[in-house]
């Protein structure tokens, strides 16, 4: 038979993964009525009964018998004389049908024919990975490290799909080995051509709450919901829950007995930090549970401006603030405000940006980046300290240490 080269090649696609049995006649089909419109000009004429699990395939060309010399359209009416070679007792006006092989066609029609069913192939599993994976966003997806590039690690799923795991997408404290299983968010899937491209990331405060999701039943189930969830990655993150039961203490549930449940979420984010906090909708109890671990005396709001004074004892605003600033970008990041911190009880205190004539203002800049603003706020830390806290040389502070005590002691 003519066909089974071409046939052959049905048992490439009809096990593939994301196939079925309909979808795959239906683009056998497509291809095959392609074929036949380039070679006849029409299709509409032409019977084709597939059978891939045997991997039959037969094309019937229908025609109107004609007498001969009449034959005005080839491709839709036959002579008598060529019908009766098919048939001996065909008369005119009859219809006959006539198996077509695939080599009538050509070889070189053949060829393109396999070329164009492998491309329908991929392009219909494409999108089928495409549609499947845009449903798994933001969820949390397990795959295994199949190669490791300076840029991202390539990583294989139990169906030999790729995705990616891009550096800036991974913990700073991440390292993995080829065959290591890795969990991860799908961040994001695009079709990128014909391929789709499917993101990974280990980064993003949607892995933290999925981990909850995944790790602490009382979420799992309902009973308590993450409000809101932000993050260093590696470093530090804050997480407020809250729970519609009043008999269900959230933070505790979520924490457990001596950390034991939000251990393993703590272990599989690099040991990171993890403050969870009881969620409120009062922005002012938020935005001093935020703080925590610092004890904050009172905060004053400018909903306007979505700022927020806090005012703390000289010995808290350290914990407020955070190693690296860690604990109040992460408050404001949750609460939605820019928190600005205040010594209670400390008087003659200068702003830095008043030191601008004396102090470049890159300098104060750098001492704003750790919650330093003011002249006090810089001469409470040790220097060794502010050292390691900011990209400045200790002579450089010293100096700024010496104009700042001149200033205040005048």
């Amino acid at each position: 038979m003519e066909n089974i080269a071409l046939i052959e090649s049905f048992s490439e696609f009809k096990d593939d993964k994301f196939i079925d049995r309909v979808t795959l006649m239906a683009i056998l089909e497509d291809v095959f009525r392609n074929a036949l419109k380039k070679k006849f000009g029409s299709d509409d004429n032409f019977d084709i009964i597939i059978n891939p699990d045997k991997g039959d395939l037969e094309i019937w060309r229908n025609r109107i018998v004609v007498n001969d010399g009449e034959v005005e359209e080839p491709n839709e009416e036959i002579s008598l004389s060529a019908a009766r070679k098919i048939e001996p007792d065909f008369e005119v006006g009859e219809d006959v049908s006539e198996e077509v092989k695939l080599i009538d066609l050509g070889r070189r029609a053949i060829l393109a024919l396999r070329q164009n069913l492998i491309s329908k192939i991929h392009e219909h599993d494409n999108t089928t990975i495409y549609k499947h994976f845009k449903d798994l966003e933001g969820e949390i997806y397990t795959a295994e490290v199949h190669h490791i590039r300076h840029k991202a690690i390539i990583l294989l799923d139990d169906e030999g799909n790729e995705i990616i795991l891009p550096k800036d997408r991974q913990i700073p404290s991440d390292f993995f080995r080829k065959g290591d299983n890795v969990r991860g968010v799908i961040e994001s899937v695009e079709l990128k051509g014909a391929k789709p491209t499917i993101i990974m990331s280990r980064s993003s405060p949607k892995f933290l709450e999925q981990l909850f999701f995944q790790e602490i039943p009382e979420v799992f189930d309902g009973l308590i919901t993450v409000k809101k969830a932000v993050r260093i990655p590696g470093e530090k993150a804050k997480v407020a829950v809250d729970s519609y039961d009043d008999r269900i203490d959230p933070v505790g549930a979520c924490v457990g007995m001596k950390g034991s449940r939000i251990h393993g979420i703590v272990r599989e984010l690099g040991n990171e930090n993890i403050d969870v906090i009881n969620w409120t909708a009062n922005p002012q109890l938020l935005v001093t549970r935020a703080l925590s671990p610092a004890r904050v005396s009172s905060v004053k709001l400018n909903d306007e401006k979505m700022t927020a004074q806090v005012y703390l004892k000289p010995e808290e605003v350290s914990k407020a603030i955070g190693r690296g600033g860690h604990n109040i970008r992460l408050a404001g990041q949750l609460t939605g405000y820019e928190i600005d911190v205040f010594r209670e009880g400390v008087e003659e205190d200068v702003e830095l940006t008043e030191f601008s004539d004396e102090i470049d203002a890159w300098i104060i800049e750098e001492f704003k980046k750790i919650g330093f603003d003011t002249a006090r706020s810089v001469l409470e830390q040790d220097v060794d300290d502010l050292v390691k806290r900011t990209d400045l040389e200790e002579e450089t502070i010293l100096e700024v240490v010496r104009i700042l005590k001149e200033e205040l002691e005048d």
